[in-house]
């Protein structure tokens, strides 16, 4: 079932086609085009930006709702649900909604942010789009990446704590040397997925820019939607999803070496 689509998009991927024309062999033109393609080139450099932007903002933002969560005496399970409720909203909702609070003229985060001085035109500023759309994908998934992180912290062992608390630890002591350790597997292994999911992100740009102003927001992600279903360039958009496959594949494998030696390393 995941074979046969890819290894057909790989061969459409090699092939000029569109609505009612029957795919003809290129070989590697497609690629060849596209890499020569300052267009494509902005929306991997965005995408670069974006995706680590993206990945280690909410790694550390998890880290530390994790600790602040884990740490409760009472109230620790309303705490976890306020921060899971991001991920039940439909990603339209959420992003249309951020939308709304950002709009230039009404927008109470604009408003806001203009009461200091700060003008965050982001429709006509394509810096001021690429960070709203960061801050929505970072909001929308948190929850994802706070589950795995808390669920590393809450496994390690109270009996650890109280030896270094007997040994006078200081609290950033506990964490640097018994908590950290422990989770960096955990971190890995929500690095990958985070990477994984972003590296294709679509609906936040696409709902928030499109891609505009003239395409100087666009993620690989709309520059495939666009080459595919607005020009009907099926063998560009193929060849542009195995490029973008080709990297998530290139950025997993660092980090599952990583977790690989930290789960062998003594063996």
């Amino acid at each position: 079932m995941l074979a046969g689509p890819a290894v057909y998009v790989l061969w459409l991927s090699f092939t000029v086609s569109n609505f009612g024309q029957n795919p003809q062999f290129v070989g590697w033109q497609n690629y060849a085009a596209i890499l020569t393609d300052r267009y494509f080139w902005t929306a991997a450099w965005n995408t670069f930006i974006v995706v680590n932007a993206v990945v280690y903002i909410e790694l550390l933002l998890a880290v530390l709702v994790a600790l602040v969560v884990a740490s409760l005496k009472t109230g620790r399970m309303l705490m976890f649900a306020v921060v899971l409720v991001p991920y039940g909203i439909s990603e339209v909702v959420g992003v249309l909604s951020w939308r709304f609070l950002a709009d230039p003229s009404i927008g109470l985060i604009t408003n806001t942010l203009a009461l200091i001085g700060i003008d965050f035109n982001w429709t006509l500023n394509p810096e001021a789009a690429l960070v709203l759309i960061t801050t929505i994908s970072i909001w929308h998934h948190l929850p994802f990446s706070f589950v795995i992180i808390y669920a590393a912290i809450i496994s390690v062992p109270n009996e650890l704590y109280e030896a270094a608390r007997v040994d006078g630890a200081t609290k950033w002591q506990e964490f640097w040397l018994i908590t950290a350790p422990i989770i960096v597997p955990a971190a890995l292994l929500a690095i990958i997925f985070r990477y994984v999911f972003a590296f294709r992100m679509f609906s936040e740009v696409w709902l928030v820019t499109q891609g505009g102003p003239i395409r100087l927001t666009e993620v690989l992600g709309t520059y495939l939607y666009r080459t595919g279903f607005r020009y009907s360039d099926f063998g560009g958009a193929a060849a542009t999803g195995w490029l973008m496959v080709l990297g998530s594949l290139l950025l997993a494998a660092i980090y599952l070496r990583a977790i690989y030696r930290s789960a062998f390393r003594d063996a």
